[in-house]
């Protein structure tokens, strides 16, 4: 990671990634980087397992009522169909931020908006 806090490599691709950050970003960085689960881990943030991550999400959506079976999948589908492509961020940007070495697999997102729309 730069200085700056923008540039890293993707773990799955080993592609470069340069991503621009918000000062509240950039803080939340320096606050964990020197936490136990990232140092010397070649990680920015402490994680968690797919698991635990799916664990937890299921205990917030049974205390919300949410019937969907929410895992980090899900997350990633709503992040890149509703945060992302129906905002209008151009799918080559989303693709990049997922980290999607086709634009082939991302377009399989904007096939499900489509559908939604018709």
């Amino acid at each position: 990671m730069a200085s700056n806090g923008s540039k890293l490599c993707d773990k799955k691709t080993s592609v470069e990634l340069r991503i621009p950050l918000l000062n509240k970003a950039r803080w939340i960085l320096l606050k964990y980087q020197d936490h136990p689960r990232v140092s010397g881990r070649n990680r920015l943030l402490p994680t968690l397992s797919n698991q635990k991550t799916n664990s937890y999400l299921k205990e917030i959506s049974d205390f919300c009522g949410i019937k969907k079976n929410l895992t980090f999948h899900v997350a990633r589908h709503t992040f890149a169909t509703t945060v992302t492509l129906i905002n209008g961020v151009p799918i080559e940007t989303v693709s990049k931020l997922l980290g999607h070495t086709k634009l082939a697999t991302t377009q399989i997102y904007a096939r499900v908006i489509d559908q939604k729309v018709k």
